[in-house]
């Protein structure tokens, strides 16, 4: 398992996993000379799920995508995982990666993150023959990834087929108004703990504030007092 796939036990409820990096698997010169450490496969996903011993799994995610075959087989180990998934955008989910952002039963895209969708591409030469059969190949190799999408959101197929045309870039609001995400992670709980420290320190501010008039004003008085004829003057 190379080290971009990052793999741990969070406590004795949930693992957590991040998938960074390409999506594809290793390579013949990575075979021989080592690991790059900028991808992630399904097979590292694989070794993974066979060490998780909790009922709870989040898969942090970010990635510009990658092999459709390498996000589909990961999209299908992590459905058939026999605990609850999350899955969470920490950066951008694009393509294959947005593939397996779609596996969480709880889906998570925070305010900072982007998820993207378009049609599987490749290269090919040949004659139109040629050209034509791999035109109608995409088209299937782009149906899987579509109808993913569909059972997962609110939108219809025609409407999901359209934004993959035109490959489209997914805000955090657009993700959860669609139903791509469940939740829009606004990290509340922290603002509210910053918003409550901050509220008080104010308050204390103002208070001394006014503490220090309220002596200001009576030493004034005082001098006042004390002082007549041309030295009130002066």
């Amino acid at each position: 398992m190379n080290d971009v796939m990052q793999f741990k036990q969070k406590n004795a409820t949930t693992t957590e996993m991040y998938v960074y990096g390409e999506i594809r698997k290793k390579g013949l010169f990575e075979m021989w000379f080592g690991d790059d450490e900028t991808r992630t496969g399904a097979f590292d996903i694989k070794d993974a799920l066979e060490k998780v011993t909790t009922p709870n799994l989040t898969v942090r995610i970010n990635s510009m995508g990658g092999s459709v075959s390498e996000g589909l087989a990961i999209y299908n180990l992590l459905e058939s995982f026999e605990g609850e998934v999350t899955t969470i955008i920490d950066g951008f989910a694009c393509s294959a990666a947005s593939i397996i952002f779609m596996a969480g039963s709880k889906r998570i895209a925070p305010e900072s993150s982007l998820l993207m969708i378009h049609n599987a591409w490749s290269s090919v030469s040949g004659d139109s023959n040629a050209l034509e059969k791999a035109a109608e190949d995409l088209k299937k190799i782009t149906q899987p990834s579509l109808s993913i999408y569909t059972s997962k959101s609110n939108l219809k197929e025609d409407e999901i087929k359209l934004m993959m045309d035109k490959e489209t870039w997914i805000t955090p609001q657009e993700s959860y108004d669609w139903g791509f995400s469940t939740t829009i992670d606004r990290n509340e709980a922290k603002q509210s703990i910053g918003d409550e420290y901050f509220k008080r320190l104010i308050i204390e501010n103002k208070s001394l504030k006014q503490q220090l008039n309220e002596i200001s004003l009576e030493t004034v008085e005082q001098q006042t007092q004390n002082v007549t004829g041309w030295e009130g003057f002066f």
